[in-house]
C-alpha cells in the first residue's frame, strides 16, 4: 500500500525558506548551499521533498531561536504585566473608594484597612513583573 503524496503550497515553501535563512544566519552552511536548498524548496511539489531539504538541520532549534518568535513572546509577556497592573490599579481604586465612602458616611477615618489588599496585590504584581523584566532584557 502506498501512502498518498501530500502536495505543498507557497506558504509551506516560504516557511521552509525561512528555516533555511535562519540556518544560514546561524552558520549551518554557506551561501552556495543555501541557494541550492532554497531553489530545491521552491521547486518542491510534495511535503516529502520539503522534508528532504531540511532533513539534516535541527529544525526545532531553529524555530525556538527565531528572532520573530522571541520578540513575540517578549511582547506577550510585557502585555500580560500591563493587564495585571491594570487589574491591580482597578482593585486599588475600588478598595480606596469603599474605604473613603465608609469614612465619609460614618464621619470617622478609623483603621486604614485598604493597606492590606493593596500590599498583597503589589506583591503579586511585583512577583509577575520582575521575572518578565529580567526575561525581556
Amino acid at each position: 500500500m502506498t501512502t498518498p503524496t501530500v502536495r505543498v503550497g507557497d506558504r509551506d515553501r516560504e516557511t521552509t525558506a525561512d528555516l533555511l535563512s535562519q540556518a544560514l544566519a546561524q552558520g549551518y552552511f554557506d551561501l552556495t548551499e543555501y541557494e541550492t536548498r532554497v531553489q530545491a524548496a521552491f521547486a518542491a511539489r510534495s511535503a516529502e521533498e520539503l522534508r528532504r531539504v531540511v532533513a539534516d538541520l535541527p529544525v526545532e532549534h531553529l524555530r525556538r531561536t527565531d528572532p520573530r518568535r522571541i520578540a513575540a513572546r517578549k511582547s506577550a509577556a510585557r502585555a500580560s504585566v500591563r493587564f495585571h497592573l491594570a487589574g491591580y490599579a482597578a482593585m486599588v481604586a475600588i478598595v480606596l473608594a469603599v474605604w473613603l465612602t465608609i469614612a465619609l458616611t460614618t464621619g470617622s477615618t478609623g483603621y486604614f484597612w485598604p493597606i492590606w489588599p493593596i500590599l498583597g496585590g503589589a506583591i503579586g504584581v511585583l512577583g509577575h513583573a520582575l521575572p518578565v523584566r529580567t526575561y525581556c532584557r
